[in-house]
C-alpha cells in the first residue's frame, strides 16, 4: 500500500521538485517502451514495495530505534543506500533519453528522499497498527 500511495503523489512532487523524475516510468521503460509501461511500471513498483516491506517486517523488531522512527528509518536507509546505482541509469538504461539526468542532481535526490521518507513513513506506521 505505502509504494501505491508513492506513486500516486509522485506528479505533485514531480511539481514541487521541479523534476520529472517518474519511478514507475524508471521502472516501466527498462521491461517495455511500449504504452503498457505505466501499468507495468506501476506493477513492478508495487512489488518492490511489498518485497521490501516483507524484509522490513521481518527485521524491524530488532531494530534499536523508538517504534516511530524504524520505518522512517528504514526507506531513508535504501534511498541513500540505492542512490549511487542512478549512475548506471543515466548510462544503460534504454530509455534515458527520456529521463532527467540523475546522478549529481541535487533535486532528484531531495525527490527521491522525500518519496523513501514518506515510504518508510507509511510503511512503519502500517506494520506498527
Amino acid at each position: 500500500m505505502a509504494g501505491a500511495i508513492w506513486a500516486v503523489q509522485q506528479p505533485a512532487d514531480v511539481r514541487v521538485f521541479r523534476v520529472d523524475y517518474d519511478d514507475t516510468a524508471l521502472l516501466g521503460k527498462l521491461v517495455t517502451r511500449g504504452s503498457g509501461w505505466r501499468a507495468i511500471g506501476l506493477a513492478m513498483h508495487v512489488g518492490n514495495s511489498a518485497a521490501f516491506g516483507a524484509i522490513y517486517a521481518t527485521v524491524a523488531p530488532s531494530l534499536p530505534l523508538p517504534a516511530w522512527a524504524k520505518g522512517p528509518a528504514a526507506g531513508l536507509a535504501e534511498n541513500f543506500a540505492s542512490w549511487p546505482l542512478v549512475t548506471l541509469v543515466d548510462r544503460f538504461h534504454p530509455a534515458k533519453a527520456e529521463m532527467p539526468r540523475l546522478a549529481g542532481n541535487r533535486a532528484a535526490l531531495a525527490q527521491a528522499t522525500w518519496r523513501h521518507l514518506l515510504f518508510g513513513t507509511l510503511l512503519g506506521e502500517l506494520e506498527r497498527r
